[in-house]
């Protein structure tokens, strides 16, 4: 009996250590997990914050400027390329315009799309008398935007009026805009029009960031 009696003392600190490597080990897997859930928070906010960033900032520089210097939307910029190059003074877009590229041919149309924006192939150059096809990616997205140009990204805030400039070897080409529709992807038609005046029509995909609609703008030269 006494034998007995302190066998049973063992027992129970045996069991007892068993629970308590059981409930260490739950803790621990129950830490890592939250560690690990906390990261993966962190990161997705991380990647969300940078995707936004060049569009909030793109909008709080144009609102900004429109609410402390509204004149400097108007002053005149120097054109980063006199032989092929665009100026919006109202969304302070100015880049050069890479020529003839196949808009049906998407590997092509990105790699012209790294270096500027990208003149539809067939159609008009200014001065010609026809329509001016030009075309920009607005994409918001933090990686895309390393790669493929946004210049466009703005292009929604044009209104009937607004002024945009085209240099063509040099010469400066000035247009004022005359419409601002949404189309299907599907609606080519704007690269073959054959207008009664000259005109200039730029075409970038909306909403920003997405391939559903396009957004065209149409714009006489002056």
């Amino acid at each position: 009996m006494p034998t007995g009696k302190r066998n049973k003392p063992k027992r129970n600190k045996i069991h007892t250590k068993k629970h308590a490597s059981k409930n260490s080990t739950f803790l621990r897997v129950s830490n890592t997990l939250i560690h690990i859930g906390l990261w993966s928070i962190a990161t997705a906010l991380f990647i969300i914050g940078m995707t936004l960033w060049p569009a909030i900032q793109l909008e709080i520089g144009y609102n900004a400027k429109k609410i402390t210097a509204p004149k400097s939307l108007e002053i005149p910029q120097e054109p980063i390329d006199k032989e092929f190059g665009i100026i919006i003074p109202k969304i302070n877009a100015n880049a050069k315009i890479i020529p003839s590229v196949d808009p049906f041919n998407s590997v092509e149309y990105q790699n012209a799309l790294t270096r500027g924006v990208a003149h539809a192939k067939g159609s008009a150059f200014p001065g010609e008398g026809r329509n001016t096809f030009l075309f920009s990616h607005s994409s918001v997205n933090f990686f895309e935007a390393l790669r493929y140009n946004s210049v466009f990204y703005l292009l929604s805030k044009m209104e009937r009026g607004d002024p945009i400039d085209i240099y063509y070897r040099n010469i400066r080409y000035t247009y004022n805009v005359a419409e601002v529709r949404t189309v299907a992807p599907s609606a080519v038609e704007y690269l073959f029009t054959v207008p009664k005046i000259e005109t200039l029509t730029l075409m970038t995909c909306w909403p920003p960031g997405t391939t559903y609609k396009r957004l065209i703008v149409i714009a006489e030269r002056l």
